[in-house]
């Protein structure tokens, strides 16, 4: 079985996650999902970033014990993703004991190699991106991202030699295209490359939390340099050896865009000091605004994914998101459009598809689905109906190995509606009356569409679509091969469908 390694970025403990922050989560969930389904095994790695200054500085405000505040949050964001139903497979702390080794021996690597030595690091810090910053990446003197001041620091630090690998991350970028995308974060990089690259400070000698440096415990590891290191923590390195090897190189790191340069610039470039493979991709996606403004809590334009989860459910948020948003782009979260796609897409199109069918099997049938009229050749609307459904699987392959969500779900939405046509081409209401082996061909159609359409939204939208099964009687195969779950015809007649369908998607009023 091939393999599949993919992994978000580890997400700061200083502040409870909003939806920006589960947009991210929710994308690389429904990648995993998906190759899963596909036939991978697939490992799926998140984790939290807990080394920082902004952890020590919360916690020193709150009057805790910073490792006491970091578990805390730790806990909180779990139950977070646990609400949006996030399948990771392993969850990486910066402050487990497998972590702290890794990065003692990637920061031994690079010393060992001439590629650490000792200085002065005097520029500017941002505390919230927990970055350094040139004067001329400063907006009006303040953070591109924070839009606040940065602090001035001098201190006496550990630097990394960036500027050596230059030249090669130059021609690895260069001779692999697919290295970083979408191509508009590829230029980018490029282009920061080409303008000179400068070793960077990875260590600080101002703070007391964090991993200390081997070679002298008077300093901790810069949080960026420490963060980088839990893709290959995560799959257990030092720990694990035949699993590191199973898994490394990652196939996709999904991070945002703020942070390609991390990612394609610091990461790939202390991979090559360590001697290890470089990831064979990162993709940068767009941010998630709210009227205009970048999700931020410090900026105070976050929406809290638990509490949406709680008033509208898990698949609404992701639906919405992975809908709305094409991913690599920027995008807007409106309650108006959310209410909409809630409303609209999910209670009434899909919804409302699943009860007329479950309703009418028990109506006309006593609730046990009927065996299709096996002549051939099949009525045109019959065909027309396999036909697209066929059509639909192709497309939805075609996005998902492009991360194109968007265009897949809007392809499985116009088979949900040509299913929704079909209910009225077909009538049986008055098939009922008049021809009983066509209404019992037409239900039984009906139910098989259900079914696959079950299949071919369960990366998106996991909890709805093992909802629609049970109202089916059915149970999905996600262990099952890709291309037999959607072949016409899998739903065995004579199954028994649910007595009285349940809501998918209650409807919900827009609310100040």
């Amino acid at each position: 079985m091939k393999k599949f390694y993919v992994s978000t970025a580890i997400i700061y403990v200083n502040a409870l996650p909003h939806v920006g922050h589960a947009y991210e989560l929710i994308a690389t969930d429904t990648i995993a999902r998906y190759k899963r389904m596909t036939g991978y095994d697939v490992f799926f790695l998140t984790g939290t970033d807990e080394n920082s200054l902004n952890a020590e500085r919360k916690a020193r405000s709150l009057g805790l014990p910073t490792q006491e505040y970091v578990d805390s949050m730790v806990d909180t964001i779990k139950e977070t993703w646990h609400k949006l139903n996030i399948s990771y497979d392993e969850f990486i702390r910066t402050t487990e004991e497998r972590h702290k080794r890794a990065c003692q021996e990637f920061f031994t690597r690079a010393y060992n190699k001439g590629d650490v030595y000792p200085g002065t690091y005097e520029g500017w810090y941002c505390v919230s991106c927990e970055a350094f910053y040139r004067p001329e990446e400063l907006v009006d003197e303040c953070c591109p991202v924070h839009r606040k001041k940065p602090e001035w620091l001098t201190e006496k630090n550990y630097f990394f030699a960036l500027s050596r690998y230059q030249d090669r991350l130059l021609q690895h970028i260069e001779a692999h295209p697919e290295f970083i995308q979408p191509e508009t974060r590829r230029n980018e990089v490029l282009s920061f490359i080409r303008s000179g690259l400068q070793d960077f400070s990875i260590s600080r000698s101002s703070m007391r939390w964090g991993i200390p440096v081997p070679i002298d415990p008077s300093q901790v590891l810069y949080v960026w340099f420490d963060a980088l290191i839990n893709y290959v923590s995560g799959i257990d390195w030092l720990t694990a050896p035949a699993k590191f090897q199973r898994y490394w190189p990652a196939d996709i790191h999904i991070v945002g865009k703020d942070i390609t340069r991390f990612h394609c610039i610091y990461w790939p470039a202390m991979l090559m000091a360590a001697d290890l493979p470089l990831p064979r991709q990162v993709f940068g996606h767009g941010f998630v605004y709210l009227k205009g403004e970048r999700m931020s809590k410090s900026l105070g334009t976050g929406v809290d994914p638990g509490a949406v989860v709680d008033e509208f459910g898990a698949d609404s948020l992701r639906y919405y998101l992975l809908r709305e948003v094409p991913f690599g782009r920027d995008g807007d979260f409106t309650w108006e459009g959310f209410v909409q796609r809630h409303n609209s897409d999910l209670a009434n199109d899909l919804g409302n598809l699943l009860n007329r069918t479950v309703s009418m099997v028990n109506r006309y049938f006593g609730g046990s689905v009927p065996a299709p009229d096996s002549a051939e050749p099949r009525p045109a609307l019959d065909a027309e109906l396999i036909a697209q459904i066929e059509a639909t699987f192709a497309t939805v392959e075609t996005s998902m190995n492009s991360l194109a969500f968007s265009d897949a779900l809007v392809a499985i939405w116009e088979f949900v509606s040509r299913a929704n046509k079909y209910v009225e081409e077909s009538a049986p209401w008055v098939l009922a009356k008049t021809d009983r082996q066509r209404l019992a061909t037409a239900l039984y159609n009906l139910v098989e569409a259900l079914r696959l359409i079950a299949y071919a939204v369960y990366p998106f939208i996991p909890g709805t679509a093992e909802k629609m099964a049970d109202q089916l009687g059915i149970t999905l195969d996600i262990g099952k091969d890709w291309h037999d779950t959607h072949v016409w015809g899998g739903y065995k007649p004579g199954t028994a469908v649910i007595s009285k369908p349940v809501p998918l998607f209650p409807k919900k009023e827009l609310t100040d």
